[in-house]
């Protein structure tokens, strides 16, 4: 019973932070809207909770030694409860962007201690059977959650789209008391590293985010560039010298682990853009209610339901085909969006959508296995928790570009032809970082290290 209440829980957390991610971005209209806010502010809905999560996914291990995992775990919870339900509740621009801050952050503790949790409870066949389930309430709750986060907001308004992943949390609140008590192994914080980290990305996001509106000559944003230089030598002297670093750095030296977090580095900087963004078009200018530009997002986001075991026979015979193939496909599809227009249609967008989404879909899961494989067993740990931290910070930095690059471009109004115009420049543009990524990829995998097969 136990088993099966820990299995729930962990299963339903896990579906409501996909969900509180792609329901802020078909939200983002009516948001702007609604506050009277500028595009600028109205995107630290999404900013402000990926940079809390990327940041603070890195503490949560450490974390759960000093505090146990069902303690961090359930204070994870709470505080995205408490997030999701402030963003329900606010009437004032800051006050949400507050609120997203707070529930990223709780969603990252409870993301670093989730999944230890079903491993320190389940065992041999039934693990594999429990992760397998995991991964595909992951895929579903990206594949569905513009879906569904768009009839929420034709029904509801866009409070609807916090309010149903602020009840899944509730509902997992209530079971953590009957978790496993799982006590730390007693590792040391980093929290000089950590710290370090923290400030060094938000700094970066900031810098991305602000600068169109400030200038780049402007005191703020060249003083947040020399705190950010200082930042990120200091986290680099810091990792290098700690006796528990919160990363092993001479990680990047296996070339094989940089290839395979650079192909889902790439994903993440190709996919998570247009999730956010992309609704945003079908609504403003296409004309299509939140509802309807939510089923168009199957296009984009149902091939990771179905894909993943594809990619994993592919990977069998050649990893680097399908880290390689991957990415060109995906670089295709994106710049096709170039031809888009106020007046596309369904048919029009499914061959570059589908191309997207069939990288991507092909590569869920399999590159974390064949990432955390790449290194000693002993090492899975540290490549697991740098393999994550680095996709989560190419995607935060890919959508504070992408966010910056539509508001100079479109005005600062993402409507009209001028929304048109920027998001052809921005396909354009991630079509050349997908290039650049498959070009690398295919170089840092072409060559075998030693002692191991040719990949």
């Amino acid at each position: 019973m136990n088993a099966r209440l820990t299995l729930t829980a962990v299963l339903l957390s896990s579906l409501s932070f996909p969900l509180t991610i792609t329901g802020a971005s078909v939200a983002l209209p009516g948001i702007q809207h609604d506050l009277d806010t500028s595009l600028t502010t109205a995107q630290w809905v999404v900013n402000g909770y990926n940079l809390c999560f990327a940041a603070f996914l890195a503490f949560g291990g450490s974390l759960a030694d000093l505090l146990g995992k069902r303690r961090l775990f359930a204070a994870g919870v709470a505080v995205f409860f408490a997030g999701s339900v402030a963003c329900v509740l606010a009437r004032d621009a800051t006050v949400l962007n507050l609120a997203r801050l707070l529930a990223g952050t709780g969603a990252a503790a409870a993301t670093a201690t989730g999944q230890s949790i079903l491993a320190a409870t389940f065992a041999g066949p039934a693990r594999a059977r429990v992760f397998g389930a995991l991964g595909a309430v992951l895929g579903v709750g990206l594949a569905f959650g513009p879906t569904v986060s768009g009839l929420l907001v034709d029904a509801l308004g866009w409070r609807a789209v916090f309010a149903v992943p602020a009840a899944l949390a509730g509902v997992v609140l209530l079971s953590c008391p009957f978790l496993p008590a799982l006590p730390g192994a007693g590792r040391r914080i980093d929290w000089a590293g950590g710290t370090l980290f923290t400030a060094a990305l938000a700094l970066l996001i900031w810098v991305f985010v602000e600068t169109p509106a400030l200038g780049a000559s402007h005191p703020s944003v060249i003083a947040a560039l020399l705190a950010l230089t200082v930042c990120g030598i200091g986290f680099v002297r810091v990792e290098r010298r700690g006796t528990d670093p919160m990363f092993d750095l001479d990680l990047l030296r296996n070339r094989r682990f940089v290839g395979y977090s650079l192909v889902a580095a790439a994903m993440m900087g190709l996919l998570v853009p247009l999730l956010v963004y992309l609704p945003s078009y079908l609504i403003d200018v296409a004309g299509l209610d939140a509802g309807r530009a939510g089923l168009w997002m199957l296009m984009l986001t149902l091939p990771s339901v179905v894909l993943p075991p594809v990619g994993a026979a592919v990977a069998r015979r050649s990893p680097r085909l399908l880290s390689v193939g991957a990415i060109a496909l995906s670089t295709v599809g994106v710049f096709a969006l170039t031809t888009v227009g106020p007046d596309s249609t369904p048919r029009s967008l499914l061959l570059p959508l589908l191309l997207i989404g069939t990288g991507v879909g092909a590569t869920t899961g399999v590159i974390d296995g064949l990432a955390i494989s790449s290194a000693p067993v002993g090492q899975a740990g540290a490549v697991a928790g740098l393999f994550n931290t680095g996709r989560l910070v190419t995607e935060t930095i890919a959508l504070a570009v992408v966010g910056s690059t539509l508001a100079v471009l479109s005005g600062g109004h993402l409507a009209g032809d001028g929304f048109t115009t920027a998001l052809h420049v921005v396909a354009a543009a991630l079509a050349c970082f997908g290039g650049l990524c498959a070009v690398a990829v295919a170089l840092l995998l072409r060559r075998r290290d030693a002692g191991r097969p040719e990949v």
